[in-house]
């Protein structure tokens, strides 16, 4: 008997009148930093997830790469547990669990060694050979910002870097993409100098999240919200992250960076840019991009005599979580004793231009905090005149719209009655 699942799109009665999806392209993703926490926990349980919801392409493969001396067969069951311990779906089925590693292989090598850049190339084609991947190439960069660059250029060294013809190369890069201005320009001419901009994939991981990506459908395809939301209607804007954990053993990488540059620089500036920008001319790439940068643009930079009024650091210490004692910041592996970086942030920016003039947008992050939220909060301006100063309703609340990204996605508005 054939199931709804197993008919071809064209033959699902359940399909009729949607949309296609674009068929994915077989390829290989090669990840670098392969026996890091991002992979184990993040890139791989998403990986298999896709092949678990018939996703991904017939004879997808992985390379891990990195320095370590691990077997084939161990980092498939270091992935193995990963999965069991992070993916929304639980715990790995077998048959498809076998199905999904039998195209993942490790390759070790030091990220500074052109000759393992040589050896890749060679696994690569023979990947391409036993599993039909034609050639497409996905090069994740799951690693350290340090060592980007010799990853970029011993890609491109190695000819790695320019496909074949009919085939397709990509590198995806995480954030943090630099520590700053300066280097996030170095890091963007390193790349070019190497990839093609259409190759390249700068990711922000908080895009994919299902309440981030509805936010310009929210806006944009209700006609009841967008009237509302400029400066007549909207009080202000409150964008908030906050964790209950701490550093979770990542001291060393996050006192040189903070709060501000892990969470503040990246995930809620795109959050706040979403929010606030115009429609776009279309729905495309560049064409959101273009008006995310507008806003980025319009909003008024915290000079040094205003730090104090618009910003506030703090770092948590010792104390209790979940009914255990857990350190001060100060205290945690991998930080220095006399720290100075902050463990949580709040920010308030104006963006100045004709919607949003005067309306204040309020950023905050931070770790160790009461509860797990992240949540974007529109508060609508008080009613003009309060007819019901004398009556029982007289402590009446303003109107707000909260987008509930996690733990629990949604969206609620809050209004009065009687």
């Amino acid at each position: 008997m054939t199931t709804i699942d197993e008919l071809p799109t064209t033959e699902n009665p359940l399909r009729t009148g949607l949309r296609l999806e674009r068929a994915p392209e077989p390829c290989v993703m090669v990840i670098f930093g392969a026996t890091g926490d991002l992979t184990s926990r993040k890139l791989v349980p998403a990986l298999y997830n896709l092949q678990r919801e018939r996703r991904l392409p017939a004879g997808f493969s992985v390379v891990g790469f990195a320095r370590r001396d691990w077997s084939d067969d161990y980092f498939r069951q270091q992935l193995l547990d990963g999965i069991n311990e992070n993916s929304r779906s639980g715990q790995a089925e077998d048959a498809l669990w076998n199905s999904f590693a039998q195209g993942i292989t490790f390759h070790r090598s030091d990220f500074t060694n052109p000759e393992g850049y040589q050896r890749l190339a060679e696994k690569l084609k023979q990947i391409d050979q036993e599993r039909g991947t034609g050639g497409n190439r996905v090069f994740y960069l799951a690693t350290p910002p340090d060592s980007y660059d010799d990853i970029i250029h011993n890609i491109g060294a190695a000819g790695l870097a320019k496909p074949a013809e009919g085939s397709w190369t990509r590198i995806i890069v995480e954030k943090p993409f630099g520590r700053d201005l300066p280097t996030a320009i170095e890091l963007n001419q390193k790349l070019l100098s190497v990839f093609d901009e259409r190759q390249v994939y700068r990711i922000d991981h908080y895009l994919g999240k299902e309440t981030v990506q509805n936010i310009l459908v929210f806006r944009f395809a209700n006609g009841i919200f967008e009237p509302l939301w400029d400066r007549r209607y909207v009080d202000h804007v409150q964008i908030t992250v906050a964790e209950q954990i701490g550093v979770e053993g990542r001291g060393g990488y996050y006192d040189n960076s903070g709060a501000m540059r892990d969470m503040i620089e990246n995930h809620l500036m795109q959050l706040l840019s979403l929010v606030a920008m115009e429609p776009p001319a279309a729905y495309d790439a560049d064409s959101v991009r273009d008006e995310k940068v507008k806003v980025l643009r319009s909003i008024h930079p915290i000079l040094p005599q205003e730090v104090a009024n618009f910003t506030v650091r703090g770092q948590y210490g010792p104390g209790s979580s979940g009914g255990e004692r857990v350190p001060g910041y100060r205290q945690e592996q991998g930080v220095k004793p006399e720290s100075q970086t902050e463990t949580c942030v709040a920010l308030k920016f104006f963006v100045e231009n004709w919607r949003w003039a005067g309306v204040p947008f309020y950023l905050r992050s931070g770790k160790h905090l009461p509860k797990r939220v992240s949540e974007i909060a529109v508060q609508f301006r008080s009613a003009p005149l309060m007819l019901f100063n004398d009556a029982p309703t007289n402590d009446i609340e303003p109107n707000s719209l909260v987008m509930k990204i996690q733990p629990d996605e949604g969206i609620t508005l809050k209004f009065s009655s009687k």
